[in-house]
């Protein structure tokens, strides 16, 4: 049964919304609307929510908590889904093994919570990231040398196309850096159950708690907490650099940013490069994903005149008809490169 008004409709289990601003749930606080917006608070709400998407024939954009998200200026077509899970529950592994199972809404920093609350530890690793287990499990969230995937032993996930629910491992996922099997569009995470440990002793869990505390306290010094996405440019791979460092090829994008001295310099409207760091953007006002587009697109201009590379986004770029930032610069006649981008519905 479908029940309508003007901005709200109910379609079987779930609430869906039309013309939802966007700015509001990214981190950066800009973007458009949403065509449609759902928020499923269960499994069978994001079923139906899914099932709504089909029957209308609209593409569907998963949203989690917008951390690692840049949202167009023109809103996104179709409907944005917004998982809202948020159950967890945990059972004993033996031998100081647990095992704890989150729903895809559910905050890190709840989680990590809820964890110490029952004495576990381990994802503590991944303390003041804003992200929910969903995005988190999406992009095989990492922390200096920890990555989900090492946590991850099973997960359940709705595939979008049969509309039917799955019970996964961790190999279903081909875990890369920032990538997993999520990033074919073809599933969304519904639950993941992570292998945690029991703590010890009350000095055991009041290390991993000092240690949270002190990663937050790392990452508020180093990077900045509101209004930016985290690292805007993954780093390389090695076969796109050249460039060495202690005899170590140099792939972290940072290096680079820092040696054309954009951090706290350089600028467009109220989007800048950070002070703090030269591989994130912040909203500094009242700036418009355009503005943090055309600092983007400043930072791969720069780096490429002066070391021949072009950084890649790691921050996932939502909404957009055409790729907005520059894939490549087009070749002379004698086959070197020149410092001219390529413009929007050409080749990028």
């Amino acid at each position: 049964m479908n029940v309508q008004s003007a901005q709200q409709l109910i379609y079987e289990s779930c609430l869906i919304e039309s013309s939802v601003s966007l700015a509001d749930k990214n981190w950066f606080g800009t973007g458009g609307p949403a065509e449609y917006f759902c928020e499923p608070l269960s499994a069978i709400e994001l079923q139906d929510a899914v099932r709504f998407a089909h029957t209308h024939a609209k593409k569907i954009t998963l949203l989690g908590k917008g951390a690692n998200t840049l949202i167009s200026d023109d809103g996104i077509e179709g409907m944005v889904i917004s998982p809202q899970l948020k159950e967890i529950s945990f059972r004993d592994g033996g031998d100081a093994v647990a095992f704890v199972t989150a729903g895809a809404g559910v905050s890190l920093d709840d989680l990590i919570t809820y964890c110490f609350a029952n004495n576990m530890l381990g994802l503590e690793e991944f303390s003041g990231i804003p992200s929910s287990v969903g995005g988190a499990v999406y992009i095989n969230l990492h922390y200096f040398e920890f990555l989900l995937s090492q946590f991850l032993v099973r997960a359940t996930v709705l595939d979008m196309q049969s509309g039917q629910l799955q019970e996964v491992d961790n190999s279903w996922f081909a875990f890369g850096y920032n990538t997993s099997t999520l990033h074919n569009g073809q599933h969304v995470l519904v639950d993941a159950t992570f292998r945690v440990y029991k703590a010890d002793s009350a000095h055991d869990l009041f290390y991993a708690q000092g240690r949270r505390d002190e990663i937050i306290r790392h990452r508020e010094k180093r990077y900045p907490s509101r209004n930016t996405c985290g690292s805007f440019f993954r780093n390389f791979h090695e076969d796109e650099v050249q460039h060495e460092v202690n005899g170590r090829k140099a792939i972290w994008v940072a290096y680079y940013l820092d040696k054309i001295g954009v951090k706290g310099e350089l600028r467009v409207g109220d989007a800048m490069v950070s002070h703090q760091h030269a591989n994130m953007i912040v909203n500094v006002g009242s700036a418009t994903s355009s503005d943090i587009i055309g600092v983007a697109r400043q930072m791969q201009k720069l780096v490429h005149k002066e070391f021949g590379i072009i950084p890649q986004p790691e921050c996932r770029l939502v909404g957009f008809k055409d790729y907005p930032l520059i894939r490549s610069f087009p070749s002379t006649s004698s086959g070197r490169t020149e410092g001219v981008p390529v413009e929007r519905g050409k080749t990028e």
